[in-house]
This record gives structure tokens, C-alpha cells and sequence, in this order.
């Protein structure tokens, strides 16, 4: 992957940097992109630089607003010279009963887990597609394959997310570009422990009881996916022999979606 450039959003911690750390440790540059305190921030990105020896830039770019991704993207193909891998990764959750669904909750999660990949998508296909090659991989979920109940906005947006994903895919799979979704369960994340409380208040269950009623009840492995088993995927669907796998929607999910 030597002298390849990526952009990963919402990479400042869990999956995301994941990603990004093993897209580096394969020889990509990488623009990492999230929210979080500045100097730790900073402290990921000299340490990607560090470790794996390539150029790590960072964009605070705002996953909900069209014009802060499209500028994330110029400024990486500024800096880089082009942008060969995308991973939309950005995501948030809230947990409700549709009744009681926030609609502004609603907007936000949409904005964020659906269209920010679409606005980061065209940004990039015109550059992908004159160079005649480039890697898109959206992180969905097992819920772009299956539903839970309370997650009314985040299981749209994901299944809308496997449909971008074919739609695309059909469309650049004459131009050397693949486009994919890797849907992963549970993984012991951020996004991941702070369901908790509120998934608690939803289903009058405690804090272990959601751990290992709802959220491993659905993995028959009885484990949490781990960000390195999502990243490995992640890289292998960039490199060269990944080349005929476009339009895919691939669970890492323990079991979960074979059930």
C-alpha cells in the first residue's frame, strides 16, 4: 500500500483509529478526523507518524456538515496529491423508544452515520475515477443486515448505508474502485459503552445485564468484536487481492447475522 493516502473519519479513538493505525502500519499516509481534546489529538497523530513512518494529517472537519467534509477532502488531495482510500467511519448512537424519539436526534444520527458518507463519496469518485483506482469502505454494522429494537434512526442509517454502498459500487466497478461495508457486532468501544446507560433506562435492565442479556446475547461467539479484527479487514479489502470484492456488505459480528 506504499504511497497510498487514506482518509478515515471519526478516527480519533475506537474503530476509527484502528483503522487508521493499520492503514499507516501497511504504508498509507492518513488524514484522521474526529472530535476530542487537542492535545491529545495531537498526540495520536505524531504518533501515528512515529510508529509507521508516513504522514498523518488531521481534520476536525464537522460529519455533519456537507461543506466541512467536502473541505476535508480538498485538503487531504491538497496535502497528499490525491485520496486513494476512504473509510467513513463516523458515527453516533442514541437509544429511545420510537414514541419518544427526539426528532432532532433523528436528523443528527441520519446526518452522520449516512449522509456524511455520501458527501465524502462524491468528493472523492471524480479523483478515484480519473486515477483508475481507489477504496471505499463504509464501517456499517450488524444492523445494516438486522434490527434491534430503540435504535429506530441508527438502523435506517446503517441499512441506507449498505444500499449507497451497492448503488456505488455498481457504479465505479469499470473504473478500478471498490466500494464495500464491513459490518461488525459488538465492539467494546466508546460509541459502544455509552449505549449503555441509556439502554439501561429502555429495557429496565442493569449495566451486566445489558452487557451480557442484549448486547452478547446477539453474538453467539459471547465476545465483542475487536477494533484490530475490524482493521484487518479493513486493510485487506484495500490491497490487491480485495480487487474483485465490490458491492460486499461483510459481517464481523461473532454469529450474529448467521442466526
Amino acid at each position: 500500500m506504499t504511497k497510498r493516502n487514506a482518509v478515515v473519519t471519526g478516527s480519533t479513538s475506537g474503530i476509527g483509529l484502528a483503522v487508521a493505525r493499520a492503514l499507516a502500519a501497511a504504508g498509507s499516509n492518513v488524514m484522521i478526523n474526529g472530535f476530542g481534546d487537542a492535545a491529545e489529538i495531537e498526540t495520536i497523530r505524531k504518533a501515528i507518524e512515529t510508529d509507521f513512518g508516513v504522514r498523518c494529517l488531521y481534520s476536525g472537519a464537522d460529519m455533519s456538515k456537507p461543506a466541512e467534509i467536502e473541505a476535508m477532502i480538498r485538503d487531504a488531495e491538497r496535502d497528499f496529491g490525491s485520496v486513494d482510500i476512504l473509510v467513513n467511519n463516523a458515527g453516533v448512537q442514541f437509544v429511545a423508544p420510537v414514541e419518544d424519539f427526539p426528532p432532532e436526534q433523528w436528523d443528527r444520527i441520519v446526518a452522520i452515520n449516512l449522509s456524511a458518507a455520501f458527501h465524502a463519496i462524491r468528493a472523492v469518485v471524480p479523483g478515484m475515477k480519473a486515477r483508475g483506482w481507489g477504496r471505499i469502505i463504509q464501517t456499517a454494522s450488524a444492523h445494516s443486515l438486522v434490527a434491534s429494537p430503540f435504535k429506530s434512526a441508527y438502523v435506517s442509517a446503517k441499512h441506507g448505508i449498505a444500499g449507497l454502498t451497492k448503488t456505488v459500487a455498481l457504479e465505479l466497478a469499470t473504473f478500478g474502485v471498490t466500494v464495500n461495508c464491513i459490518s461488525p457486532g459488538y465492539v467494546w468501544t466508546p460509541l459502544v459503552e455509552k449505549q449503555i446507560p441509556a439502554t439501561m433506562e429502555a429495557r429496565k435492565l442493569t449495566r451486566e445485564q445489558v452487557i451480557q442479556d442484549v448486547m452478547l446475547e446477539a453474538q453467539p461467539t459471547k465476545k465483542f468484536v475487536t477494533v484490530e479484527e475490524v482493521a484487518a479487514l479493513a486493510v485487506f479489502l484495500t490491497g490487491d487481492l480485495a480487487s474483485s470484492i465490490t458491492g460486499a456488505d461483510i459481517p464481523i459480528d461473532g454469529g450474529w447475522t448467521a442466526q
